[in-house]
């Protein structure tokens, strides 16, 4: 009979730690890199969609407020399917229900690609957008579960800054794309990356169910908020292109629907959102830092679009190009937001980048037909570092406090304000310039131009040559004027949202500014 020495079992034990260390570190990066390709593929979904906005609209003869809704139909299916998606991946197990969104998202992708109608396209972000839910909801849960504390905000950093990379690469990717097979081709593009996404996260996620992860379902609370939400939405885009008159149902029923949701979550003993999430004033602040900074942004993205590609008739690619001023810097301080956050208080860093970034969005503002050229990348590379400071910034403070049997829904609830500021926030920001494109061009052509109110919506989306052709070149100052002055209103809300957003992290985080430090 042989005897091992307890120095030899030791070493046989050590190396055998060594090993199950060295597979759950693998694990952990093969799970980050899921998060991040589908990270990177919803934040190029975002620009690059932006960027093939007027193409699609000389194709598929789309409205104003149809191409509002190939953006807002996205966000809006987010929100409404995001707090869904992360009760039940708290429920039911994160792994199937983010692989299962993956899957939706494609198969929305391809709809939208063979689209033949702006209704069949709209109709198909709709279901891009359920898919990309449950990506969203689960992302941050699924890192929050598989790395720890000491080194969570370094992952999520990671996953933050690919995402940025694909938000940067969207515009470029996209004119080359538009340029060379047409604007069918930026949704094709999800296919590669949600194949890959689905088959890392089939194979490195664990399938995890624990009696800690359940959660009851507030149904009745996600069919109030979802109605709601789509009612006031729905409101505010149609108001661009139908007499508000007609509007004041739809808003009455939304309003209605979203007080009886905050009622309910009062009296309900398994809210929507629970109760350690609305006790918690940094995350509530975080979550309308989200919804403030996603307006001014969304909004700045859908008008600059217009402004170089119809109004000044910039090809797709010239544009996407013209972003790298903006994009370049968001990620680079995307990358470091994270030592940022060491050095300075979370309230600071947020502070900061509302400033920069009013400040870029403000000068964006100032564009006429005839700006130079350096006060737009003044514009872009100002509101780029800003918005990449506030980003991880807001995501990690929101984050820290979250208990772990509510990190489906916390995730799930701060990407939800992320996408209603995208929705609700673009259609408000949309109406505002419409009803001041439509003001300024009735006083211009009173009593000069019948039908002035059907020019004006052609007039609101940049397409001042179209107008001219069929009413003479006579109003061309008119219709420039019409259309500069909704651009400065909307381009000013925006600017507007990020002060609102500022004055959130100052009083928000001014409580809890000890466990800052």
């Amino acid at each position: 009979m042989t005897l091992r020495h307890p120095a030899g079992q030791q070493t046989i034990f050590l190396h055998q730690k060594a090993e199950i260390a060295a597979d759950e570190t693998q694990r952990r990066r093969l799970t980050l890199f899921a998060m991040c390709v589908a990270a990177f593929m919803i934040q190029l979904d975002v620009t690059i969609v932006n960027v093939a906005l007027p193409t699609i609209q000389r194709s598929l003869a789309s409205t104003m407020g149809q191409l509002e809704w190939v953006i807002s139909g996205y966000a809006l299916s987010l929100a409404a399917c995001i707090p869904l998606a992360g009760a039940l991946g708290d429920r039911f197990g994160h792994k199937f229900f983010f692989i299962g969104g993956l899957i939706i998202f494609g198969i929305g992708s391809v709809g939208c690609a063979v689209a033949w109608t702006s209704a069949a396209l709209i109709i198909s972000r709709f279901v891009q957008g359920a898919g990309g839910a449950a990506m969203m909801a689960l992302s941050l849960a699924i890192l929050n579960r598989t790395y720890p504390a000491p080194i969570r905000s370094q992952a999520i950093g990671i996953w933050a800054a690919i995402g940025a990379i694909g938000f940067g690469a969207g515009p470029v990717v996209g004119g080359l794309l538009l340029g060379s097979f047409g604007w069918a081709s930026v949704f094709w593009v999800n296919l590669p990356f949600t194949v890959i996404a689905v088959t890392m996260a089939w194979i490195v996620i664990p399938y995890v169910r624990s009696s800690e992860t359940k959660r009851a379902l507030d149904a009745a609370g996600i069919i109030l908020a979802s109605v709601g939400l789509a009612c006031i939405t729905f409101s505010l885009i149609e108001s661009t292109t139908r007499p508000w008159q007609q509007m004041l149902a739809p808003a009455a029923i939304g309003l209605f629907s979203l007080v009886l949701f905050v009622t309910w979550q009062h009296y309900t003993t398994a809210p929507l959102i629970p109760k350690a999430l609305r006790r918690a004033g940094s995350f509530s602040g975080a979550c309308g830092i989200y919804f403030a900074s996603y307006t001014a942004f969304a909004g700045m993205l859908y008008y600059v679009t217009i402004f170089f590609q119809n109004f000044k008739d910039w090809s797709a690619f010239d544009t996407g190009l013209s972003w790298l001023f903006m994009n370049i810097p968001f990620i680079v301080m995307a990358q470091f937001a994270g030592h940022l956050d060491k050095r300075f208080t979370p309230r600071s860093v947020i502070a900061i980048g509302c400033v920069v970034a009013a400040i870029g969005i403000g000068l964006l503002a100032s564009l006429t037909g005839v700006t130079s050229f350096a006060v737009v990348v003044a514009g872009y590379i100002a509101a780029g570092a800003g918005c990449g400071a506030l980003v991880p910034s807001i995501t990690h403070v929101a984050m820290r406090d979250v208990p772990p049997n509510a990190a489906g829904a916390g995730s799930a609830l701060l990407n939800c304000s992320r996408q209603l500021g995208t929705a609700t926030g673009l259609a408000i920001i949309g109406a505002l310039g419409s009803a001041a494109t439509s003001k300024n061009w009735g006083a211009a052509t009173a009593g000069q131009l019948t039908h002035a109110a059907f020019y004006a919506k052609t007039v609101a989306t940049g397409r001042i040559a179209v107008v001219l052709q069929v009413i003479g070149a006579g109003f061309r100052e008119a219709a420039t004027s019409a259309f500069l002055c909704g651009y400065h209103v909307a381009l000013a809300a925006c600017v507007l949202c990020l002060l609102i957003a500022l004055l959130i992290a100052a009083t928000a985080f001014r409580a809890n500014s000890g466990a800052e430090n």
